[in-house]
Formats: C-alpha cells, sequence, structure tokens
C-alpha cells in the first residue's frame, strides 16, 4: 500500500464523522433549535401572570379562608400585593429555561419525525406524531428539569399562601420573622426567604443545601415525565392533524393557526392535567411553611386523593385553561414564522 492511499484509508474514517456531526448541526437543525427558543420564550412570557396563579392554587391548601379564588380575584390580588412585579414572578427563569427546553423539543420532534419516516420514505401517521412527540418531550423535560423545579419555588415563595395546619408544639418551636419574605399570611407560620434567596441562583443553592444536594432538584422528574410524555405527544399530534383540517391550501391565515394551537394545547392539557399537579406538589415538597411531605410520586397521588379527593387533582385547571390557549397558539406560530424566516423547511 503506498503512502498516498494509506492517507486516503485514515482520512475516511474522518470524513465520515464530519458528515455524521454535519447532520446533527446543519443549518437546518440551528433553524429549529432558534425557532423553539423564541416559540418558547414568546409563548410563556404573554401569559406569565397566569402561569403563576396556576402553581399558587395548585399547591395552596385546601381548607382556608386565604386561598386564591378565582381567576380574576386572584389577579387582583396578586396586583395589589406585589404589583408588576408580582405578575412576573418567575418568569425570568422561566424563560430561562423554556428557551432550551422548547428548543430542544421541537428540534428533537423534527428530527425524530425524519428518523422514523426514514427521511420522507414512508408515511407520517398519527402515531408516529405522538411516539415522535412523547420521545421530544420526555428530551427536553430531563435536560431542563431544574430550572422548572426552581421557578416554582420562586412563583410561590412570595405569595401569601396559607400554611397547612400545625402543632402548637411546632408553631412554639419555630422563631418569630421581623423582615422576611414568607409564603404565609401568617408570619409567625411562616419559611423565611431572604433577598438573595429570591433569585434563580439562590434558591437554587437553598434547596441543593438544605433539601439533599442534586437529587432534591430532580425532585418530582418521574411523575412530570409521565405527564410531559402523553401531552407533547397528543400537543402535537392534534396541532398537525388541526392543521390538515383548518387551514387547507388558500386558507392558512393567521387566526387559523393560532386557533389550531390554541385547541390542541387545550385538549393535550385538560387530558394530562394529573400529572401536572402531582409535579407541582413534588416540587415543594420540602418547603416547611406549606407542610408537603411526600415519600414519592405514588404516596403524593394517594395523599392529595385522600385529602382533597380525584378534584383534587384538577385544582388550577380553569386558570391553567386560559394560559394555554394562547401560550401554546403563540407557541406554534411563533415557531413556524422563525422557522419559516431561516429558510427551514
Amino acid at each position: 500500500m503506498t503512502s498516498q492511499q494509506a492517507q486516503t484509508v485514515q482520512l475516511q474514517p474522518q470524513e465520515e464523522e464530519k458528515k455524521s456531526l454535519s447532520q446533527y448541526f446543519s443549518p437546518q437543525v440551528t433553524s429549529y433549535f432558534i425557532a423553539g427558543g423564541c416559540a418558547g420564550a414568546a409563548s410563556r412570557t404573554v401569559v406569565s401572570p397566569l402561569e403563576r396563579l396556576k402553581i399558587i392554587q395548585q399547591v395552596q391548601p385546601r381548607t382556608s379562608e386565604h386561598q386564591y379564588r378565582g381567576v380574576w380575584a386572584s389577579l387582583v390580588r396578586m396586583w395589589r400585593e406585589e404589583g408588576f412585579k408580582g405578575f412576573m414572578r418567575g418568569n425570568g427563569i422561566n424563560c430561562l429555561r423554556i428557551v432550551p427546553y422548547s428548543a430542544v423539543q421541537f428540534t428533537t420532534y423534527e428530527q425524530l419525525k425524519k428518523f422514523f419516516t426514514g427521511h420522507g420514505t414512508k408515511q407520517l401517521d398519527t402515531p408516529t406524531r405522538l411516539l415522535s412527540g412523547a420521545l421530544a418531550g420526555i428530551t427536553s423535560v430531563c435536560t431542563t428539569y431544574p430550572l422548572d423545579l426552581v421557578r416554582s419555588r420562586l412563583s410561590i415563595a412570595t405569595a401569601s399562601i396559607p400554611v397547612q395546619a400545625a402543632s402548637a408544639s411546632t408553631l412554639a418551636a419555630q422563631p418569630s420573622l421581623v423582615s422576611a419574605y414568607h409564603t404565609s399570611a401568617h408570619p409567625a407560620m411562616a419559611e423565611v426567604f431572604t433577598k438573595a434567596d429570591l433569585t434563580m441562583w439562590g434558591m437554587t443553592v437553598k434547596v441543593f443545601r438544605e433539601e439533599g444536594g442534586i437529587r432534591a432538584l430532580y425532585r418530582g422528574l418521574i411523575p412530570t415525565a409521565m405527564g410531559v410524555a402523553p401531552y407533547v405527544g397528543i400537543n402535537f399530534a392534534a396541532y398537525e392533524t388541526l392543521r390538515g383540517i383548518l387551514t387547507p391550501p388558500g386558507k392558512s391565515g393567521v387566526a387559523r393557526k393560532l386557533t389550531c394551537g390554541a385547541l390542541a394545547g387545550s385538549i393535550s392539557q385538560t387530558l394530562t392535567y394529573p400529572f401536572d399537579v402531582l409535579r407541582r406538589k413534588m416540587q415543594v415538597t420540602g418547603m416547611s411553611s406549606l407542610g408537603y411531605q411526600y415519600n414519592g410520586a405514588l404516596d403524593a397521588l394517594q395523599s392529595i386523593v385522600r385529602t382533597e379527593g380525584v378534584l383534587g387533582l384538577y385544582r388550577g385547571l380553569w386558570p391553567n385553561l386560559l394560559k394555554v390557549a394562547p401560550s401554546i397558539a403563540t407557541s406554534f406560530f411563533v415557531y413556524e414564522l422563525v422557522k419559516d424566516l431561516l429558510g427551514a423547511t
């Protein structure tokens, strides 16, 4: 073998490796990633007040005169107590989480569709959309879960949520509060948060230090994945099916596209909502002021059904539905808009 032939043989694996990498980092894949990130940030920002209200209603104790009741009354209360910052509380970290989350989700979904259809050689049917969406959802949530948990903590840290009933001995053992942020209308029963704790990094460190390290930052991941997989699968499948019905050739206006996204999001969220409630309950386990202590997802599920009934799994559904319609509609619309601007197909 000549030296030239040897160099050719040596270069072949390198060329194949470069070709393989180019498939994953092609301009088209980059366009999917950028469009997905923009879609996520836009969709969450427009519904930030409703997103925070949903979390508060999901985790507040069931029996109390100080509950957040009703969508409009709760939004007014939030504004009165905390102003515009209250509406946007947790939105910064939510956008920081949702940009990579949405980018990974949309990109993974597009790539999985191509993989399962042999890059266009097979027909794209509903089961394929469901499977692609489910796997894309699991991938994205595993990638960004700690940010979601910290965002949930920040969303409720300053809300005046009443605590669970506690014994006299427990209350006597708690120190009095002079000046601190808390999650209760009764300061003597509240959990202390410093200003440093109410930042993304501060809350992350607090959870890591006080609740069990890395494992605490992934508390609730299993029920989240269980809920996200069918939710994202149904979401993508419903959207593409509705697009085929409501936006035939020549009738693909903005209103029709937004309607498809709103309907798809409402359907998928309603069907998988109990998983979302379970996820939030798991995420705030460890916040002493709320009184939730679960030994796992199954224990949390049994406890919710036992103490609140099946309806406890649907608490906060109404503001969630009000949030989902514009959120998912904005997400799909912005994604397709940016993707088209970047020339991706």
